[in-house]
């Protein structure tokens, strides 16, 4: 019965923070869907201009509240209501979220835009542009794990977060490879993770995955 309980527990505790999380990003749900079904390159555009305007003010403080909640887990901190949590997360960090997240927003829409004109020219540059998505994917990540660890400012967050991303190739391939993993699956039969578990399903991972590595790198330079 206890191993029953603390599954259930656990599969509450993603449901709910992954839940959170898609509300509080719902302009940006609604948007995505739009560009999805509308065939208009202008519309198409427009949209994805939104997106963009949207992303540091939205997506970038929602998922730090995410991976605040996450984080309690990892260092076995309960809280008493997941929501009250997660609100609290949000409002704490979003100024730092917001800050870094339009950093981060204007490095992914560069991406976008050369890997749209260039990648067609050449097998090389499209796997030159495959490849720089998944760091900075990578590095997106890490600046949330470190965002939630570290009580610094934005430029010194960015600083961190680039450090991790390169420090430690196992790091960045879980965080890849598990992230990646969980996308397809939810993208290929399993669309009920999508709303489930996706989100707080890549965030444990990869905070357990960064907090590790931070433990390990905090005691061989304290030794």
């Amino acid at each position: 019965m206890n191993g029953f309980y603390r599954v259930s527990e656990w599969i509450m505790r993603l449901s709910v923070v992954n839940l959170l999380w898609i509300v509080f990003n719902l302009p940006l749900v609604l948007i995505i869907l739009n560009v999805m079904q509308v065939d208009q390159p202008g519309v198409k555009f427009f949209s994805i201009i939104v997106l963009t305007i949207l992303a540091p003010f939205l997506f970038f403080p929602a998922t730090a509240a995410m991976f605040s909640s996450v984080r309690d887990w990892t260092l076995s901190r309960d809280a008493v209501s997941l929501s009250k949590n997660y609100w609290f997360y949000y409002k704490e960090n979003y100024r730092n979220s917001l800050l870094g997240g339009a950093v981060l927003t204007l490095i992914w829409f560069v991406w976008a835009v050369d890997s749209y004109y260039f990648s067609q020219a050449n097998m090389v540059l499209m796997f030159s542009f495959i490849a720089l998505g998944v760091i900075l994917f990578v590095f997106t990540i890490n600046f949330f794990s470190v965002l939630v660890h570290y009580q610094i400012n934005v430029r010194s967050l960015l600083k961190q977060a680039f450090l991790f991303t390169f420090a430690s190739p196992l790091l960045s391939s879980v965080i890849s490879f598990s992230s990646f993993l969980i996308i397809y699956v939810s993208m290929n039969g399993l669309q009920l993770i999508v709303p489930l578990f996706s989100g707080t399903l890549i965030a444990f991972i990869s905070f357990s995955a960064f907090y590790r590595f931070y433990v390990k790198y905090q005691s061989i330079h304290s030794a």
